[in-house]
């Protein structure tokens, strides 16, 4: 059964803090992997501070610094919308929006503390790829949030079993590959520093694993598609799956030609954007199967 949303009263805002969430999310995804590729990874040498006597860059760290302090004023932008959206989220007084809108808050101070961590640590490359997952996490939750502003989570029915279980497998795989792309990148060139160490694997058989990954995720998800035009599924969700297609063959392209062009900057970079648009469309994908017309 679906949830009487007339008994509660809509924030002013919700829905833009919302999708404001998911954005700022987002960039700060690209423009972390704007520092890691421009090798600005210590353009501000400690954390908290900039320097050790500054909270901010200066002339003498040049564009490395601004580049590195950008991304950290990306994330004090994120914790303003966090903060925001968890008040705006409080006034609707529905349990599950402040509990999404808690977790986007909490998930700040987290991210702050991580890639201080990192940075402390001299960009260790098992921490720089945990730091973007949690990142590419947020933006799911970011997806998750928006989605139950208007449909609040079921109660006891959902779509048939097989397909929500093969959506469910899709969504899984999803992000194994996302992880190991994570560590092909630990173990390729763009260290985030010219100095940072690598994670001592061989990019080429990570490579070689993270297609193999890629291919399975992109069959999955064309089974998705076939199951849920055969079961006569919503629109809604054929939709979902349809757009999460389209981004799969668009990420995997750029992938193929990235490497077969020795990792170009400005590729690898919209396959960081791409990354987060995966954990946006996957999520969305799943939520669009699983949950019936009512939600």
């Amino acid at each position: 059964m679906g949830v009487n949303l007339s008994r509660y009263r809509l924030a002013p805002h919700v829905r833009a803090l919302g999708w404001a969430s998911l954005v700022t999310n987002i960039a700060l995804v690209v423009t972390g992997g704007a520092v890691r590729l421009s090798d600005s990874g210590l353009g501000c040498p400690t954390w908290p501070r900039c320097t050790d006597q500054s909270f901010v860059t200066h002339s003498a760290l040049g564009i490395h610094g601004a580049i590195e302090f950008g991304n950290r004023m990306i994330g004090f932008v994120l914790a303003v919308i966090a903060i925001a959206t968890f008040v705006a989220a409080w006034q609707t007084a529905r349990r599950e929006l402040r509990l999404l809108a808690l977790v986007l808050a909490l998930g700040v101070p987290a991210q702050a503390v991580i890639g201080g961590i990192v940075v402390r640590t001299h960009l260790n490359p098992w921490l720089v790829s945990f730091h973007l997952l949690c990142s590419l996490a947020m933006t799911g939750v970011s997806v998750l949030f928006i989605r139950r502003i208007d449909h609040p989570a079921p109660v006891g029915r959902t779509q048939p079993r097989p397909i929500v279980g093969l959506a469910w497998a899709t969504f899984g795989v999803a992000w194994l590959v996302m992880y190991v792309g994570t560590v092909v990148t630990g173990a390729g060139p763009h260290a985030g520093d010219i100095h940072s160490k690598r994670n001592g694997l061989s990019a080429l058989d990570l490579s070689q694993l993270h297609a193999d990954l890629v291919m399975l995720f992109v069959g999955l998800t064309v089974g998705l598609l076939v199951i849920a035009f055969a079961t006569g599924a919503r629109p809604a969700a054929r939709r979902a799956i349809t757009v999460l297609l389209v981004v799969e063959l668009l990420q995997g392209t750029i992938g193929f030609v990235q490497y077969f062009t020795s990792l170009p900057i400005v590729l690898v970079g919209f396959h960081v954007f791409g990354a987060a648009l995966i954990s946006a469309a996957v999520t969305w994908a799943l939520l669009e199967v699983r949950e019936p017309i009512e939600a």
